[in-house]
This record gives structure tokens, C-alpha cells and sequence, in this order.
């Protein structure tokens, strides 16, 4: 069936029994609320909608009205699930502020797998995004957001559809990443230091934080030089990482250009990961990878796309631009 200029709605069931329900509606009414189909579906669904920033796809939910979150994280751990429902790599919940003067809205993530991470730095471009499309206008210099993580504020750029998002300032402090390697750079920090598996395979891993853990290793060739479906989540449990860690293999391809391939804390094998495109130029620029300059962002290139990192010497702040694509909204059955 053509839609020509109309979005297609999808109403999906958490179960391995399916229920489609396909209208028409106009794109300047995505937001908008939609009616059960006739076939007997049970009363308790829930609105959602699905926007992606480059391949890293989450459920957001309008909690706007509400301090918690309106699921459970079995709930949402159900609604990610590829095979039986909506599917993504998170959902990302829009929550009232704790405290007005301070903030404008609350963020709250739960992972795929049930947990909640810190923070996502494709997410938070997403809920921007959402909030956006929710018709909240953007305060002058972005939303402010409280996270776990504390305060990010995105920007939305009207004329190149890119969000600019201040992440903070990184923690290199290996403790406090947390890593309990041994610290071997300035300011108690870990850089390129020895990390042996179960199995005796050494890599030289940089501890960072971007209010999550990252691990991040480099390597002369991504598709070479690791065993990613084995070494990532060998990685993110190592007892190194006594929070678990997201895990980022990074290629050197130019002096403002890097590659990588993340293994997502809690997610697996993901197409992005904000939070992680961060702590790598970080770690890059203090293992002497890549020069810290003043002339632009860092390219860096995910398997969704590239996200563009400066971490500004004025400030000690990252800031990171990249997309946050609407996708569809429906209803899903919660059971």
C-alpha cells in the first residue's frame, strides 16, 4: 500500500502475537494520540515514539506530567525487544524538572537489557529533538536537562537540523571513572595502561568518564585487529570496571579524524554511542593520538555515521554535534 506524503502508524503488541493497525496520518500530527484497532487488544498501551541519532535508536515516552518514569525497567527491557515489539537500543523518558529554576526537564534512560546508564549522548540529541517536536521551544542556549549524569544542555540548530550538545567536562580521574588499574598518567588518570583478560589477551586500555564509564583501545585496524563479539563484552564485565564500561576500539585516521566500533554497556554491539565519541577524542588528544587544537571539531566515524567532538581548551568542556531523527509514534501493548 502507498502512503505517498503520510506517515504509517504501527500498533505492536510486547507478545509474539501481532497486531497491525496502518493509517494514514499527516506528518504535522505525529505527535499526536491514536485509536485501538477493532481486533480485541488488551486496554493497557502506552504512546511512544521512535527517533534515532545515527543508527542508535530509542522509544521516547512523554512523561512531561510525571517525576518518574512511567514503565519499569522490565517493561522496557519488553518494548526493545527487536522481535516481539517496538525495538531500540533504549527508552529515553521526557520527565518533569526536580527543580524548575534550575532545570527544564528530567532525563531518564533505561538500557535494553533493564538497566539505567548515567546518561546517552545520543539520546539526550533525541530528546532534544522530541521536546522540539513536542512544540517546547528551545530557551535561549539550549535546554537545560538534569541527568544522573548532572546538567547537559542541548542546542538545536533551526538551519542545519544538527543539536550541539555541551556533555561537561570529562573525569580522567581513574577512580572516580571507576577503574581500579593502577594509575600511570597525570592527575591519577589511566592512559594506554596494561589490561589482561581471563584468557591472557593484553590490550592497553584509556579510562574515561563522561559521567559513564568508557574503556577505549586503539587499534591499527578495526576489522583486523580485535575479536569485537568477544573481546567487547569481555571488556565491559572485566572487574577493572567495577560499574561495567562501555567499551570504544578506535582507528587513527588522520590528525582530526577518527574511526570506531563501540560495544555499549548494558546494549551490546550499537551503530553510536554519543557519550563514547567523547571520552575518545579525550583520550585520544592525551595519548598523544591526535593534536589538541583550537582549528574545529574531530571526526569521528560510527558505523551509523560520523558525530563531530571538540573538547575546547577555554572551558575543559566537549561539545558534540550530530543529528536526532524523528523515525515513527504509535501505541504498543504492555502485558
Amino acid at each position: 500500500m502507498k502512503l505517498s506524503g503520510a506517515l504509517s502508524t504501527l500498533l505492536l503488541t510486547s507478545q509474539c502475537r501481532f497486531s497491525y493497525s496502518w493509517s494514514a496520518v499527516s506528518t504535522k500530527k505525529k505527535m499526536a494520540s491514536y485509536s485501538p484497532s477493532s481486533t480485541g487488544l488488551p486496554a493497557e498501551r502506552v504512546a511512544f515514539s521512535k527517533y534515532e541519532g545515527l543508527g542508535n535508536d530509542f522509544i521516547l515516552i512523554d512523561d512531561r506530567d510525571k517525576m518518574d518514569p512511567s514503565l519499569t525497567p522490565e517493561q522496557s527491557a519488553k518494548m526493545c525487544n527487536r522481535n516481539f515489539s517496538v525495538g531500540a537500543d533504549g527508552v529515553i523518558f521526557a520527565l518533569q524538572p526536580p527543580n524548575s529554576d534550575e532545570y527544564d526537564f528530567k532525563m531518564r534512560i533505561y538500557n535494553s537489557d533493564g538497566s539505567e546508564p548515567e546518561m546517552c549522548g545520543n539520546g539526550i540529541r533525541c530528546l532534544a529533538q522530541f521536546l522540539a517536536d513536542l512544540g517546547e521551544t528551545p530557551p535561549d542556549g539550549g535546554y537545560r536537562i538534569d541527568t544522573l549524569a548532572g546538567t547537559i544542555i542541548p542546542t538545536m540548530d533551526s538551519k542545519g537540523g544538527m543539536i550541539t550538545v555541551d556533555m561537561g567536562e570529562p573525569e580522567l580521574v581513574g577512580a572516580k571513572v571507576p577503574c581500579t588499574l593502577e594509575p600511570n598518567f597525570e592527575g591519577d588518570s589511566i592512559v594506554e595502561q596494561t589490561l589482561t583478560l581471563d584468557n591472557g589477551k593484553e590490550f592497553k586500555v584509556s579510562a574515561v568518564s563522561m559521567g559513564n564509564p568508557h574503556c577505549i583501545i586503539f587499534v591499527d585496524d578495526l576489522d583486523n585487529d580485535i575479536d569485537f563479539e568477544n573481546d567487547g563484552p569481555a571488556l565491559e564485565c572485566h572487574s577493572a570496571f567495577p560499574a561495567k564500561t562501555n567499551v570504544e576500539f578506535v582507528q587513527v585516521i588522520s590528525s582530526n579524524h577518527l574511526k570506531m566500533k563501540v560495544w555499549e554497556r548494558g546494549a551490546g554491539p550499537t551503530l553510536a554511542c554519543g557519550t563514547g565519541t567523547c571520552a575518545l577524542v579525550v583520550a585520544a588528544i592525551r595519548a598523544g593520538k591526535i593534536p589538541h587544537t583550537s582549528e574545529g571539531p574531530c571526526r569521528v566515524t560510527l558505523p551509523g555515521g560520523d558525530l563531530f567532538i571538540e573538547w575546547r581548551k577555554q572551558n575543559n568542556k566537549i561539545y558534540m554535534t550530530g543529528p536526532g531523527t524523528f523515525s515513527f509514534s504509535g501505541m504498543a501493548d504492555l502485558k
